[in-house]
């Protein structure tokens, strides 16, 4: 297991300071606040955490309140809201200074057998035909060496792979509103920690990575990383289908079928690599287009 991947697994091993409170740290993002992703998949951990391990999570709906502060800790507060026979309900809201920055509501299921499709998977190239971030980034000479150095740095518990250039790779002529990823961890899972929660979220965690970008690729905009456009996440949500391990490869087939009002709308599928359809995830997000002086 690579030092990166221990690091993040360690981000994600929350401190239970009371029966339903939980506290954690962050780790430094791309942009001058918490990842949005490291929070969801933090408060899932506080969620999950109290919940009977025979009972998965199936889904989340949560909501970016304010922006995190990445210097100070994270306070989780789980709220019980159900035990049924089949279903557990969580709400959890992250809390620093003294006010809410984010709220998450999780649903966790009992085993159950019935009845059972999916859409298909769609076609993509083996991810070991795919480059890798540290063959591609340095491709894009356009770049600052210094937004480069920090999306290597964000990946590195990550192998996270583009089947095409991403939006501030080729910008400038608006693309068709479409983008696959292949990840998985970098480093395989094992020992007391390789259980089903931390699988779910350290997907949850990856979700929140690229989800947004086949808006930008609609409009030929490049993203933060060029400075062309201002964004954050809004809501997330994430409904968790079948079975999957986040360290073997992961298919994240995403598209935008809206932006209006200053909004964009991303939703994604997320395949294992023999094509099962594990997880589909809805993000919606502020996209705004800079004034010029």
């Amino acid at each position: 297991m690579s030092q990166a991947l221990q690091s993040l697994l360690d981000l994600l091993d929350l401190e239970q300071i009371e029966e339903n409170i939980f506290r954690g740290r962050s780790r430094p993002a791309i942009v001058p606040r918490v990842f949005g992703g490291q929070v969801a998949a933090q408060a899932l951990v506080a969620a999950g955490r109290t919940v009977p391990a025979d009972r998965p999570a199936h889904s989340l709906h949560s909501y970016f309140l304010r922006p995190g502060d990445p210097g100070v800790p994270i306070v989780y507060t789980v709220d019980r809201i159900r035990d049924g026979r089949s279903f557990t309900t969580r709400r959890v809201v992250a809390v620093q200074h003294g006010q809410p920055i984010f709220h998450l509501s999780a649903s966790f299921q009992r085993h159950e057998e019935g009845l059972d499709h999916q859409a298909p998977m769609p076609a993509a190239p083996d991810p070991a035909t795919v480059p890798t971030a540290e063959e591609q980034l340095p491709r894009y000479t356009h770049l600052n060496p210094a937004v480069v150095e920090k999306f290597l740095q964000s990946r590195e518990a990550v192998d996270l792979r583009y089947v095409d250039d991403p939006p501030y790779g080729r910008f400038g002529e608006p693309r068709e509103p479409r983008s696959q990823v292949w990840f998985r961890t970098n480093g395989k899972l094992g020992g007391a920690v390789d259980e089903p929660l931390l699988h779910v979220c350290l997907a949850t965690y990856v979700s929140d990575m690229t989800l947004l970008d086949s808006i930008l690729l609609a409009h030929g905009r490049g993203g933060w990383a060029v400075g062309d456009v201002v964004g954050a996440s809004l809501d997330h949500a994430m409904w968790f289908h079948r079975p999957f391990r986040a360290d073997e490869w992961l298919l994240y087939d995403q598209e935008s079928p809206s932006a209006s009002g200053g909004r964009g709308l991303g939703q994604g599928r997320i395949y294992t690599q023999d094509g099962r359809l594990a997880i589909t995830v809805i993000q919606e997000g502020v996209i705004r287009v800079p004034r010029t002086p």
